[in-house]
């Protein structure tokens, strides 16, 4: 029930979630952890968003930064260089995309160019980012990149020069040599002040817990060596006059070294290193999960009521956990056993676990690469908890594993309409045998159907009139399965779909997908709903035997529907019932 109830609000498209959907991933980066930069050129990015698209995604997620563990910050113009190509490229066929940035500028390109949904992985905790969405109308996934383990310190810390026990002992001695050598001389007093009287001791320097941040704690400070632990007070006024003032030449180094969610990556890799120490074994499998989805799901539900009293509608919220961001395998592994307790907040849940490095320790395999499979286990645990978003690399292949467990696990009949038009030979019995193949595609009944219309040629008018009808359906199928099944009833019935064939011409059948119930779908193969609708007087004619005002319902469906008059194949006449 809660699947069914949320809706993703992104721009001017609206996504239901009857269903899961699938966002694919798009890395337009030399450096990925899981494809090695094979999308690095734009023409090759393009090229595979629209087979993803074709496969069976439903998003595509455009990103031009890897955050892999390890990874080296992208300035925002070269980022935008990478992305914007293709963004452009992909919306213009259609197509839900996603920007995967943490860039403000970069985010408002992307959205000038057709970006439906702005995917921060800083979690907006930039003022700026959540200035510009909100004066937008795109989607945004809020995801946690930070530490969920207990904090290592509770209070506040006294940072020793080598080691605390060493320096006591130190000055103990030193204090006992003072005392000896003043009780063999006597008291000199100058001034009224007694010369050789030892100074007040130092304080010791004091440590500085620093606040909890979004994406991670900053790295710790690196220990003195033995040497800087005999530091004398001017070195050390030295040193902290060179903190305050550094070269300027040093300044864009440090700030590069000093991006807070590379470093946190940087910490999360050493971690996963060795993250049981021998000297701290524990008696469960897991950690406990409660402190950690307490930060989780707290930082998610803080910075979802900051976009909303911000202005940011709640339907336009979805939400990401960030596996593998600054949290171990084993961390990883709770926050997905705790999906329905994130799904509970309402937010449509993004599961963005694919080829991570805690689905490679579960599974025993070591390429990133070659983790679809397991990928594809966690990811139907999460659907089964209530994810509602699934974020892959191989988008082909899920799609595939979600249309086999979903025609089982799931009973979902869909309404859909389906156009059908002929001009050569028989026209209405053409129309008639499609009407009755279609009934025996698999998961799939007709429910009703048009009259059948006569009709003047449309786009290549040098050719006979046509016969066309609309054909209603029930259907269990994803719709990119029931196209492919359109297609072989086209075939059987001796449609030329070769390049020699002619774009418009006649022929002997011809069936569009025009609209399935809560799909909305771009790319070459399908577009949903089908972008022609509204200037077909030969479909919109039929629909009314079968809804009432068909011109509204698709208007609201984001469909530019033309008046009569300025349509193309009008209706000229009725053949006969079906």
């Amino acid at each position: 029930m809660a699947n069914d109830s949320k809706t993703w609000r992104c721009g001017k498209y609206e996504l239901s979630f009857d269903r899961p959907r699938i966002m694919g991933v798009l890395n337009v980066t030399p450096d990925s952890f899981s494809d090695g930069g094979e999308h690095f050129d734009p023409d090759a990015a393009i090229e595979y968003g629209l087979a993803m698209l074709d496969a069976g995604a439903d998003i595509i997620d455009v990103g031009g930064e890897s955050t892999r563990p390890g990874f080296t910050p992208v300035n925002p113009d070269e980022e935008a260089r990478r992305v914007l190509p293709v963004v452009r490229a992909l919306a213009k066929e259609g197509a839900i995309v996603s920007i995967d940035t943490r860039h403000v500028a970069v985010a408002k390109a992307a959205v000038r160019c057709g970006t439906s949904i702005v995917n921060d992985v800083t979690g907006f905790t930039d003022p700026k980012m959540v200035e510009f969405v909100k004066t937008s109308t795109c989607g945004v996934i809020v995801m946690h990149a930070g530490e969920v383990a207990a904090p290592t310190r509770t209070h506040a810390t006294v940072q020793l020069d080598t080691s605390a026990a060493a320096f006591v002992a130190e000055k103990a001695r030193e204090a006992a040599a003072e005392a000896a050598r003043e009780a063999e001389k006597p008291a000199r007093r100058r001034h009224g002040k007694l010369l050789g009287e030892p100074k007040p001791e130092a304080k010791l320097p004091g440590g500085v817990v620093q606040p909890s941040l979004p994406f991670g704690e900053p790295e710790p400070t690196p220990e003195p060596s033995s040497e800087q632990g005999q530091e004398t007070p001017a070195a050390e006024q030295a040193a902290a006059a060179e903190t305050v003032a550094p070269a300027p030449e040093a300044t864009e180094a440090a700030s590069e070294s000093n991006d807070r969610l590379a470093a946190m990556m940087r910490r999360s890799a050493r971690r996963e290193e060795a993250y049981v120490p021998t000297s701290q074994l524990r008696r469960f499998t897991l950690p406990d999960s409660a402190p950690i989805m307490r930060r989780v799901m707290g930082f998610l539900s803080d910075q979802a009521r900051t976009l909303i009293h911000a202005g940011v509608s709640r339907d336009r919220i979805c939400i990401d956990p960030g596996p593998g961001f600054g949290k171990s395998a084993n961390e990883d592994i709770v926050i997905q056993r705790e999906t329905a307790k994130m799904a509970s907040l309402g937010y449509p849940l993004m599961c963005a676990v694919s080829r991570k490095r805690f689905v490679g320790a579960v599974s025993g395999v070591a390429e990133a690469a070659e983790r679809d499979a397991a990928t594809f286990g966690v990811c139907l645990g999460a659907i089964q908890a209530g994810a509602n978003i699934v974020r892959v690399h191989d988008a082909a292949g899920f799609a595939q594993f979600l249309n086999g467990y979903w025609a089982v696990a799931k009973p979902q009949p869909r309404r859909a309409f389906v156009a059908v038009g002929s001009n050569l030979g028989h026209r209405c019995d053409n129309i008639r045998a499609a009407r009755d193949m279609i009934a025996e595609i698999p998961l799939t009944c007709v429910s009703n159907s048009s009259k059948i219309y006569e009709s003047e040629p449309a786009y290549e008018t040098r050719q006979d009139a046509f016969a066309n009808a609309v054909i209603e359906i029930k259907t269990e199928l994803a719709p990119l399965v029931l196209l492919d099944e359109l297609m072989k009833i086209e075939a059987e019935l001796g449609r030329d779909r070769s390049k020699k064939a002619k774009a418009n011409g006649p022929r002997t059948i011809d069936l569009d997908l025009l609209w399935m119930d809560g799909e909305t779908h771009g790319g070459k193969k399908l577009r949903l709903p089908h972008p022609l609708i509204g200037e077909r007087d030969f479909v919109l004619v039929p629909l009314e035997d079968l809804m009432h005002d068909p011109a509204r319902f698709f208007r609201y469906n984001g469909v530019e529907v033309k008046e009569p008059e300025d349509r193309v194949g009008h209706i000229v006449g009725e053949l006969g019932r079906m």
